[in-house]
């Protein structure tokens, strides 16, 4: 069944307020990605665009905090990334009563569309990435006194809910039903990894930074920057999760020696010790195997629950970058007996 459409009265009277006056124009809806939200990019007669975006008000995962009575989370976390130096999306008009915001349009080149007309461009976009994200994590070590992201993390709750959501879907809703020892070593592994992770140092997570939430724009000498989207999720987490959503992106695939430069030039943008940076290489494929476990069953589930197929070839390649994780973490009891788990039932 075809999504119903959009509110477009509200979206004339956000028009009124930011043009002045009665605008005319054209909407065309974008596409979009995984979650329920609508983009529709509106052409008005000046030959300007914008893009509208429609909001629905209930979230499809776990709560990790109440947003009553504060503004959106995209707003707020978006004026903090600005304030802080990241190149963001300006907010053109807000009308978040009727679920809708008007914000700049960046175009259409992601990181992973201008990658297909420039793959050339490919080692300098993402060093770019990475050295942008090193300086992100830098300038918002110290967030304002009831900032949302400080009220929302990767704790042990959600660390945990994500792994069960690829027990939940990419298993039980294919059929695999794990027999009581098989559940009992999924369960330990997803409880392991959820506990480790959770006890780690926590700072700034965008929480999905990867090639379709990072907009190329051309700066005034013709060379790229790179423009955040999609941070209304943002909470504290590991230092490594940003990077891990880059590097392991189930959208792109990337050789074991692109991935250490990537990771080599991280700990160098921060100063990290030798030591540390082989602490960063633990922490990553720890990481990688708890996330793109989540990845493989959320694509299902968007399929299941959305009506949305799109997703659905990224399933087994991102179970395939979880499992390239977990055969490096083989010296680890507890994740050996997942890897052996999943070779026996997928």
């Amino acid at each position: 069944m075809p999504p119903p459409p959009p509110p477009f009265e509200p979206l004339e009277r956000a028009l009124r307020r930011l043009t002045g006056r009665e605008a005319a124009y054209r909407a065309e809806e974008m596409k979009g990605g995984a979650s329920t939200r609508r983009f529709f990019r509106v052409h008005l007669e000046d030959g300007s665009t914008l893009v509208a975006m429609f909001v629905p008000g209930k979230s499809q995962e776990i709560a990790k905090t109440s947003e009553e009575g504060r503004r959106w989370p995209f707003l707020e976390v978006r004026d903090l990334l600005a304030e802080r130096g990241v190149l963001v999306p300006r907010i053109l008009a807000e009308a978040c009563d009727d679920g809708l915001l008007l914000v700049e349009d960046l175009g259409d080149d992601t990181l992973a569309n201008y990658l297909t007309r420039r793959p050339e461009t490919r080692e300098a976009l993402y060093r770019a990435a990475v050295r942008d994200l090193a300086a992100a994590q830098r300038a918002l070590a110290e967030l304002p006194a009831g900032s949302i992201v400080r009220e929302r993390a990767f704790d042990r709750d959600l660390l945990r809910w994500e792994v069960d959501h690829f027990r939940e879907w990419r298993l039980s809703a294919h059929g695999i039903e794990l027999g009581p020892a098989d559940r009992e070593v999924f369960d330990r592994a997803a409880e392991h990894l959820a506990t480790t992770i959770a006890g780690w140092p926590r700072g700034f997570v965008h929480r999905d930074y990867q090639s379709r939430n990072l907009m190329v724009q051309e700066g005034a000498d013709g060379s790229p920057h790179l423009a955040w989207i999609d941070f209304q999720d943002a909470m504290l987490g590991p230092r490594v999760y940003d990077l891990v959503a880059l590097l392991t992106d189930s959208y792109q695939v990337f050789t074991r020696e692109f991935i250490e430069a990537r990771l080599d030039e991280y700990a160098a943008a921060l100063g990290l010790s030798s030591a540390e940076r082989q602490r960063i290489g633990r922490e990553f494929d720890l990481v990688t195997v708890q996330r793109k476990l989540k990845d493989a069953g959320r694509f299902v589930f968007i399929d299941r629950h959305n009506g949305n197929p799109d997703f659905l070839q990224f399933v087994e390649p991102t179970i395939g970058k979880a499992r390239a994780a977990l055969a490096r973490l083989h010296d680890d009891p507890i994740l050996a007996e997942l890897d052996a788990l999943l070779d026996r039932v997928l």
